[in-house]
């Protein structure tokens, strides 16, 4: 019955991808649109989808240290536009939580409000009963109460066990610990639904900011979204979408059409004698961040980009 039971599963989800391919070329306004079509194919797919395949890989991982001060806590909360980051001892590899700019507002909205017998002997109004000077942002979060739990878990588990565990916890974070114990990368429950939904976009983020940044070792990260156009005039590399294929606007396209399929994660694709081009994170679907290397004309060794 078993074994029935999933050959008829199998059967079902096999019906439905072949109803969805054979929507997309009919005609009227009962089939699916496209945004509807990517969305039932992401479904039909999540449960081959890894926690690795939607983590922030290591590299990219912001986060603070149990022994930051609130002051400094709120000028990366300001910096970054998240709302939550992973907590950590003394590297990446020792988290021990998560802390919340909720938790942070509340704790200084608590610790700065006046009581009815200290504002009734104030000789000027107190704006919303509010003493700020009385909070002192000197304090280190790890004195404080307000560091979240969060959830660890390996690179292997699937995305959708992952998915269900936050629903049910109410733990909307988690660290992908590797067979070491390291750190190897960090997924949210907004990770989770882009894998759904595709790429989410709210108030905060700004594309600016994010297409093109420098990393510590002096190499850039792209955003493999970004015009390629765009990345040849602040890089001053000659990329030429061109020469590959004249419906080519962007770098992950490039890459893309250059290799004849999605690269895997640490892939390295050389473009030309002196750059090459390095897989940040990528997941089967698409190409999500790429690195640019330049090489040494004379040693052949890899610089770093300018």
């Amino acid at each position: 019955m078993g074994a029935l039971g999933f050959r008829e599963a199998q059967s079902l989800r096999d019906s439905f991808a072949d109803a969805l391919e054979a929507d997309e070329s009919s005609v009227g306004a009962d089939q699916f649109s496209p945004e509807e079509r990517a969305i039932l194919r992401n479904i039909l797919g999540l449960r081959e989808r890894r926690v690795d395949d939607a983590m922030v890989p290591r590299a990219d991982i912001i986060a603070v240290e149990a022994d930051i001060t609130l002051g400094d806590l709120l000028n990366v909360f300001q910096a970054a536009g998240h709302s939550r980051f992973p907590v950590y001892r003394e590297t990446l590899d020792e988290p021990i939580g998560m802390v919340h700019i909720k938790d942070v507002m509340n704790a200084i909205t608590k610790g700065a409000t006046l009581s009815k017998a200290e504002l009734a002997a104030r000789k000027t109004p107190v704006p919303g009963g509010l003493d700020l000077k009385r909070f002192r942002l000197n304090r280190t979060l790890a004195s404080t109460r307000i560091v979240r739990k969060m959830l660890f878990v390996p690179p292997s588990m699937p995305a959708l066990d992952l998915l269900a565990q936050m629903q049910a916890t109410r733990i909307h974070m988690a660290i992908v610990i590797d067979e070491y114990g390291g750190t190897d990368g960090l997924v949210t429950i907004e990770d989770l639904m882009e894998e759904i939904v595709g790429d989410i976009e709210d108030e905060h983020d700004n594309d600016d900011e994010t297409m093109i940044r420098t990393a510590a070792d002096g190499s850039l990260v792209v955003d493999a979204r970004m015009p390629i156009e765009e990345i040849s005039e602040e890089t001053g590399i000659a990329f030429d979408a061109h020469e590959a294929s004249d419906e080519i606007d962007t770098l992950g396209g490039l890459v893309f059409t250059l290799v004849g399929r999605i690269p895997v994660r640490g892939e390295l694709i050389p473009y030309s004698e002196n750059v090459e081009l390095e897989v940040v994170d990528a997941d089967p679907r698409r190409i999500k961040r790429l690195k640019i290397h330049r090489r040494s004309p004379k040693s052949g060794q890899l610089e770093t980009a300018d």
